[in-house]
């Protein structure tokens, strides 16, 4: 039986099993945020650690800062504590700090896959549920919450339970006004927001082939809205047309090296999904959230749900989403 390309990923990534049962997975780098890194680092400081890989170690400033032009850490005062915490861990650990003004400066999960940091087939870590963006490049994302941040850093490696494995089959192409968030809504619309928990998900057919590189990286930042850490789409000419040149990535032989270990990350044509669905994106239209959380998903040609038409259980969670949107049934 063949393998899933989570699975040839994970595989090449576990380093050893605690007596939890949970895997020890290696993590190839991972960019930490001015929100939540000074903790962890103020918790591995009390310890008496240290970061252990200060060269795959990398932080951006990207949620306390203003987003006005010409900003400094003052234009919003309530982030420059923030912000003077991550410097004086860069300080203190040796990472690089994507500071503002750096010319690299951005948004995590935007600069990594732009610089070329984060590669097909590799493990990334990032205190933010939305790690998973990196997944439109064919890496294996996880977001972690503080104390599994200082586990990395100590360690580098993650303490975590293997996830099932789902493929969602986006068949057809989508229509001239849609996009992937629009891909996203639809799945959205089909699963709900929880029936991705416990899973990791690829996205494959021929609307994710479709789909720009940037369009992967929008499908797979909303994975985390179908209750999943982790999303993906198998790399392909498209992903490495993307990645070539690009400042990190690799170069000359190393380059044509890696190339060739990438094209073979796919999952094999007898791999078994512990879940498999197919959603139809032929012709999709813009899709638009009708209620109150993602799930809540109609065309834009649709209409809003009559609860008087839905099965008794289902009807409260609608009739306080429409009354909370001040929509009419219909």
């Amino acid at each position: 039986m063949g393998a899933t390309l989570f699975d040839k990923i994970w595989d090449a990534h576990v380093v050893g099993q605690r007596a939890d049962g949970r895997d020890l997975v290696y993590i190839d780098r991972h960019v930490l945020h001015e929100l939540h890194a000074p903790h962890a680092f103020g918790k591995l400081k009390a310890a008496g650690r240290r970061v252990r890989r200060p060269d795959l170690t990398f932080s951006a400033l990207d949620h306390t800062p203003s987003a006005k032009p010409d900003r400094t850490e003052t234009t919003n005062p309530e982030g420059k504590a923030f912000i003077d915490a991550m410097r004086e861990g860069r300080r203190e650990n040796g990472v690089r700090v994507f500071d503002l003004g750096d010319a690299e400066h951005g948004i995590s999960h935007v600069v990594a896959p732009e610089i070329g940091m984060v590669l097909p087939g590799a493990t990334h870590a990032v205190p933010d549920s939305h790690a998973c963006t990196v997944g439109g490049l064919g890496a294996l994302a996880f977001g972690v919450g503080t104390t599994e941040l200082e586990h990395i850093l100590a360690t580098q490696v993650i303490a975590i339970s293997k996830p099932k494995r789902m493929r969602i089959n986006l068949a057809g192409r989508i229509g001239p006004h849609a996009s992937a968030k629009d891909v996203a809504l639809k799945i959205l619309s089909q699963i709900g927001t929880s029936g991705g928990r416990g899973y990791a998900i690829e996205f494959a057919g021929a609307a994710a082939r479709d789909l720009s590189i940037e369009g992967r990286l929008t499908l797979c930042n909303l994975t985390i809205e179908m209750g999943s850490r982790s999303g993906f789409v198998a790399p392909d000419e498209k992903t490495f047309d993307w990645i070539k040149g690009r400042p990190w990535a690799p170069q000359g032989a190393m380059w044509e090296q890696a190339l060739a270990f990438w094209r073979t990350l796919k999952s094999d044509d007898d791999a078994v999904f512990d879940r498999e669905i197919t959603v139809d994106c032929e012709g999709l239209a813009p899709q638009i959230t009708w209620g109150t959380d993602p799930g809540q998903v109609v065309g834009v040609t649709g209409h809003a749900p009559d609860p008087a038409h839905l099965p008794a259980d289902q009807r409260g969670a609608v009739e306080r989403a429409l009354h909370y949107m001040g929509l009419q049934p219909g």
